[in-house]
């Protein structure tokens, strides 16, 4: 499967903001959105993805919908045929391989990483996996991974020991994103620099645009 991973967008909050930031985002040219509410009940949760779902589908039918850790909300979305395309595992979730055999071999499974033995670890099952995301780049008040800040130097070693698509993730601004294009990430995941701004759009384009300069240059 080719995802477009150049702009993730990841989301936060759970009301009307979120659905129209994520639809906004997803119609400037996100290529993915992930829907993380860690603190809404399941039931919440499910109401929160179908609907940001649903608004990414209005504004850009290509964008693919994901959502963070829950592959049992992923799964009831995609049977309830909203626009949801997989699910995005981290270390402590279900096992990536049991998250295929949950969701089908046409969803979208992500993995967290962010250092060179855990991108080395994902190894053995990285044919049940579409991508990894790596951080954080920064550190980051949105999630504490108890890993050291990559910076841009970080991640040419992550990218060289990987066979998947590997996606920057930790307080990335737009203009980090030209350095961290040029490492050979495939994309970076956003979360306040787009959630937070007051053009989300306009967020969106430029990133998009300087991947696709480091690309043509």
């Amino acid at each position: 499967m080719t995802l477009d991973l150049r702009c993730y967008l990841v989301t936060s909050g759970t009301g009307r903001h979120t659905v129209e930031t994520a639809a906004a985002a997803a119609g400037a040219g996100a290529g993915m959105v992930q829907v993380r509410a860690k603190e809404l009940s399941t039931r919440d949760l499910f109401s929160l993805v179908l609907q940001v779902g649903e608004a990414v589908r209005r504004a850009n039918p290509a964008t693919r919908v994901v959502v963070d850790d829950r592959a049992d909300v992923a799964w009831a979305a995609i049977r309830a045929r909203g626009n949801v395309h997989g699910v995005h595992v981290g270390l402590t979730d279900l096992p990536v391989r049991d998250a295929r055999a949950m969701l089908g071999p046409d969803a979208i499974v992500g993995y967290t990483t962010g250092t060179l033995d855990l991108v080395r670890s994902a190894e053995p099952f990285a044919d049940a996996l579409d991508y990894v995301g790596a951080g954080p780049f920064r550190p980051t008040p949105t999630k504490e991974s108890g890993r050291s800040p990559l910076g841009v130097q970080g991640y040419p070693a992550l990218v060289g020991a990987s066979s998947l698509p590997v996606v920057a993730i930790g307080d990335v601004q737009v203009a980090d994103v030209p350095a961290l294009a040029a490492t050979g990430v495939a994309g970076v995941a956003m979360v306040r620099a787009i959630m937070a701004s007051d053009d989300p759009a306009a967020v969106v384009r430029q990133v998009v645009q300087s991947f696709d300069e480091v690309r043509v240059s």
